[in-house]
């Protein structure tokens, strides 16, 4: 059989040996094959604009918190506050209207030059916990979303047991929180198991956090998730240290290793308030630590330790989160920006270091992912070079002034998804209102 060949050239890229001109690619059943720097365009090349970037990886997402932004500040509030409106649109989602929010939260996300998203997903059942026929309907509008918008998904099906934790230990689910759970961890792996990796789907797991999961289900799931991505929310408010500590004894990130939950495949979501014990710990057990700088900011947590958990060596990892923004552009800038603020001094993470965290497909089961060389998935960005926020500037740091605006174009595996801005679903913008509407309409 003969492969389709698909070819690119760019002016510029940065390649894993740094800023390179002049480079072509070549492509074949979504890999690429030739990566040649220094090179003439082919002929059936298509020429990219600016600075061509692999594909950005989208680690931490709750799809259905698009629904949110621009719609929990009018009265300040907390993070605890905050949760209360989330709450309210979690329960007016079904699998169709999850499928057109989460289908345009995604092309969103390709505009921005997402080319992968993890999905931490535990909207499972129906809002009064019964599930639906099919136990996966959820999980399965995620994955038809993902199919359209064009990008890979991890589905980081998501454990959680618990409505909360104090000193006195875990309570019971609330009634709007019926639907988040399993009843026990065993369920909830039988469920997963139902689940099964495609081309452009991996399947994970998650422990929503330690309030949410106690303690005894913590190695349950974790046995369950043996050789697939596993990611955890860890300490993203103080609160929920202090009750992991007053009913344990023990910090969370000091409990999620004792009961065998941290590791090279693990990610700790936040990763805000920690020790410096619990700094060690996630770097002895090469768990990586996923910041998301925007949500972090719009919710108060705080920043993060991200300079002393690398060096630490805790790989670094990005996502959206919330989605009060969708740019993973900004989101490696701010990891550099909150560290100048906290320390007081610049370059505490160089662009490349920026980029490694913006591409950690290996924390989503991706490994073939996030770098423009030969044998890697052919998933390519085009950035401008000559917009108002980037001209003039260093192809090898355009990080660290363009946005998602200024994403021409988006190849995912050999297909362009984005070409001159426009996702081939079209008008965005459109289908987000369209699917944002009902979910806040009165009834």
């Amino acid at each position: 059989m003969t492969r389709t060949v698909s070819r690119w050239f760019a002016r510029d890229a940065v390649l894993p040996t740094g800023p390179a001109r002049d480079v072509s690619f070549t492509a074949a059943a979504g890999v690429l094959t030739d990566v040649a720097v220094g090179s003439e365009p082919h002929p059936d090349a298509t020429r990219l604009p600016g600075v061509v970037l692999p594909g950005l990886a989208n680690c931490h997402s709750h799809a259905f918190h698009r629904a949110l932004r621009g719609r929990t500040h009018g009265d300040g509030g907390t993070f605890w506050t905050w949760r209360e409106g989330m709450y309210e649109v979690a329960g007016r989602l079904d699998p169709d209207r999850y499928l057109a929010l989460a289908q345009a939260t995604y092309a969103e996300m390709a505009l921005a030059g997402i080319t992968a998203v993890g999905e931490f997903h535990y909207l499972h059942h129906q809002p009064d916990g019964r599930p639906f026929d099919d136990p996966n309907a959820m999980g399965a509008a995620l994955v038809q979303a993902a199919d359209d918008a064009g990008i890979r998904l991890t589905l980081l099906d998501t454990c959680y047991l618990a409505g909360g934790l104090t000193s006195q230990g875990h309570q019971e689910l609330g009634d709007r929180q019926l639907r988040f759970g399993d009843g026990t961890a065993d369920r909830w792996a039988e469920r997963v198991a139902l689940l099964r990796d495609t081309d452009a789907v991996r399947i994970g797991a998650a422990v929503h956090s330690v309030r949410a999961v106690p303690r005894g289900a913590l190695r349950v799931v974790a046995d369950a998730a043996a050789g697939r991505p596993l990611h955890v929310h860890l300490s993203e408010q103080p609160a929920e240290n202090e009750a992991c500590q007053g009913f344990y004894g023990l910090s969370p990130t000091a409990l999620l290793d004792a009961e065998g939950v941290l590791g090279p495949r693990t990610s700790a979501v936040h990763a805000t308030h920690l020790t410096g014990g619990d700094i060690a710990t996630l770097g002895r057990t090469g768990t990586t630590s996923c910041f998301c700088p925007t949500t972090e900011r719009d919710l108060a947590d705080g920043i993060g330790p991200a300079r002393a958990l690398q060096r630490a060596g805790s790989p670094l990892s990005l996502g959206s989160d919330q989605h009060a923004v969708i740019d993973l552009l900004e989101e490696a800038r701010a990891l550099e920006m909150h560290e100048r603020l906290d320390s007081r001094e610049r370059g505490r993470f160089s662009p490349v270091e920026l980029l490694t965290a913006a591409t950690r497909y290996d924390s989503l089961g991706w490994p073939s992912a996030g770098r423009l060389e030969v044998g890697a998935a052919a998933d390519l960005v085009a950035v401008q070079t000559d917009s108002p926020r980037t001209a003039g500037s260093l192809p090898g740091q355009i990080l660290l002034c363009a946005t998602a605006c200024d994403v021409d174009t988006v190849v995912v595996a050999g297909r362009t998804v984005v070409s001159d801005g426009a996702h081939v679903l079209g008008d965005v913008g459109r289908l987000l209102a369209e699917a944002i509407a009902p979910l806040w309409a009165s009834d």
